[in-house]
């Protein structure tokens, strides 16, 4: 089965618990704090892998997530990480934020990895909190808990040379005789409803060619699935634009011409920019000895003619072919604006907004984290909550907004007042 387009869900997994623990050991009265730290949890990691050509494995699954970390315990044992989550995918392949559309990577080459999404970090443990003052801290913090994301995956075929053209004009055909793939072939539209490729071997050099399924009219806007059947060629440095030179479809091969060449500018400009080759297939069907000269006179492309099944012609497309691939730059991978991991830095950035009169509230990421993190079950821990809080500048914040005695504080889902 090939499939090159799916939306899955994945998870990064959650950091260890902290552990709350005091040294027992005979004779050894008081012996303070040893409470480890959790685990990390275990990322999730995109390989492209050179071995798979389709993204058939996701049609099912959807889920995907990596192994939480496990808590620490006492003796100042830190808890086993979680392991990373490594989904392989063919290389091509292009991932993006589903929600937004945002391009995360695009996985070009054999062996590359992206990162999309970073464990939880674990909680420390009480060991942790101890200082002169807090000699024996009853608290711990918990790991750190992760979110799930959607991601679109996109299969986006790598070759130099596409074929196009309407269904059953001998692209397929075309195929088989420049190279040694064996697509489906027979006398009725959309003989081909996926992408193939073959290598044409040339003077101990070779190139990729790609035929995709047949396009017809609206395929730029996704009629006959042409938006899905086009992204497999956007990266080929040269089009085979193949016309039925016989109209043995009933069709005018310079109409046909114009009608590809509409969707291909509706899809993509930078498509439609692409050189390009025109191919008169189907020549020993010719009944008009004026046919490639009415085509040349309506379209202004002087096409090359051929005859896959009788063999003529090969010779020299395969010498103009070659001729513009070594002439013509590859094209490069998609760049994405932030190749960071999908959930970015969680920690670090709030906001602090008067909502209502006297009513203060703070959000970010610096409160998600702590509010994940952090139990306010005693005294001591509510003071490290508020030791934080002023370290990264959350009371001064406040402070600039206007807050003064007797204020409301929303932090999460917990209201406090606020007192000097």
């Amino acid at each position: 089965m090939f499939l090159d387009y799916v939306k899955i869900f994945i998870k990064a997994g959650a950091g260890g618990n902290g552990a709350v623990s005091f040294h027992r050991e005979k004779y050894v009265p008081n012996g303070g704090p040893d409470g480890g730290d959790g685990g990390k949890g275990g990322d999730v990691i995109f390989l492209a892998d050179k071995n798979l050509t389709t993204l058939a494995e996701f049609k099912f699954k959807k889920h995907f997530r990596a192994e939480n970390g496990s808590n620490g315990a006492g003796r100042n044992c830190t808890g086993k990480s979680g392991e990373d989550l490594v989904i392989k995918v063919p290389v091509g392949t292009v991932i993006k934020e589903t929600e937004s559309g945002r391009l995360l990577a695009d996985l070009f080459e054999d062996g590359e990895r992206y990162k999309a999404l970073t464990g939880g970090r674990g909680g420390k443990g009480n060991a942790r909190f101890a200082h002169a003052q807090r000699q024996a801290p009853g608290f711990s913090q918990l790991g750190e808990t992760t979110e799930e994301y959607r991601v679109t995956l996109e299969l986006k075929t790598i070759a130099d040379v596409g074929l196009v053209g309407f269904p059953n004009v001998g692209k397929s055909t075309l195929l088989s005789v420049l190279t040694s793939a064996r697509p489906k072939i027979a006398n009725y539209h959309f003989t081909t409803i996926n992408p193939n490729l073959g290598v044409v071997t040339m003077f101990e050099d070779s190139f990729v060619i790609a035929d995709i399924p047949g396009l017809i009219e609206g395929a730029g806007e996704g009629a006959g699935l042409g938006h899905y059947f086009l992204r497999h060629i956007e990266r080929v440095r040269l089009i085979v634009h193949v016309v039925d030179i016989s109209g043995s479809e009933g069709r005018d091969p310079a109409e046909d011409y114009f009608k590809i060449r509409k969707e291909l500018a509706f899809y993509s400009e930078a498509l439609a920019a692409t050189p390009e080759i025109v191919v008169a297939a189907k020549s020993d069907l010719i009944t008009d000895p004026e046919a490639v000269d009415k085509f040349e006179k309506a379209t202004g492309k002087r096409p090359i003619v051929i005859s896959a099944l009788a063999r003529e012609g090969l010779d020299t497309l395969l010498t103009v072919i070659k001729k513009a691939v070594d002439e013509l730059p590859p094209v490069g991978r998609m760049q994405a604006e932030d190749d960071s991991p999908l959930d970015g830095i969680r920690d670090t950035d709030f906001a602090v907004e008067e909502v209502e009169d006297g009513v203060f509230e703070v959000t970010g990421g610096l409160v998600d984290f702590l509010s994940r993190s952090v139990t306010l079950s005693s005294y001591d821990s509510f003071s490290y909550f508020q030791k934080v809080m002023k370290d990264r500048g959350v009371i001064d914040a406040l402070k600039a907004k206007g807050m003064k005695e007797g204020d409301t504080v929303v932090i999460a889902d917990m209201e406090f007042e606020w007192l000097e």
